[in-house]
């Protein structure tokens, strides 16, 4: 399939540090992180394994996860980790986190810092993800695009939603080519 593909460099930064073992609850914001589907699989040697990349899949943005955040850093793996994630809690993200594997994941990373239950955290990650309109379709159609022109595609789809607030996540494809990966 196509992937978008992006006219910038990548380049390396600290980014936020992880915390692990935080105190659940105990987080200043959230981050909703979309992948875009087509960039993943074009920059993730392991995808054309993963139902994300399935041959006639298809998929645009899908939620990566809900992140909890605090200022510079941010929590991670803060519960149990053997709390054991009902297949109905999973049935909450189906079609908007694309595998029950990463689902689970981000449970275990992110959500065991939210201070809920799994089936609260999802239903709060469907909700971020049903509130955001996603322009998969001008993303998908544009070939080249700059991360403004990503950003300014979200801006004017979503009232209240400004550049400012949006980050732009880039990769490499397997062929070298800059490609959007994620946008938070």
């Amino acid at each position: 399939g196509a992937f978008l593909v992006l006219t910038l460099t990548v380049s390396a930064f600290a980014g936020p540090r992880e915390v692990r073992g935080a105190k659940p609850g105990a987080f200043d914001l959230y981050i909703l992180a979309l992948s875009w589907s087509p960039g993943f699989c074009a920059s993730n040697a392991r995808a054309s394994a993963s139902a994300q990349c399935a041959v006639g899949a298809n998929l645009g943005f899908v939620a990566h996860g809900l992140w909890p955040q605090y200022e510079s850093d941010y929590p991670a793996f803060c519960g149990n980790p053997n709390r054991s994630v009902r297949a109905s809690d999973l049935d909450i993200v189906d079609g908007i986190i694309p595998t029950r594997g990463l689902a689970r994941h981000q449970w275990r990373k992110h959500g065991s810092c939210t201070g809920l239950s799994p089936s609260a955290y999802f239903r709060d990650v469907a909700d971020a993800f049903n509130a955001v309109f996603r322009p998969d379709s001008a993303i998908g159609q544009a070939g080249t695009m700059r991360p403004i022109e990503v950003e300014q595609a979200f801006v004017a789809v979503n009232p209240g939603l400004r550049t400012d607030m949006i980050a732009v996540d880039c990769g490499r494809a397997e062929d070298g080519t800059v490609v959007l990966q994620e946008v938070r």
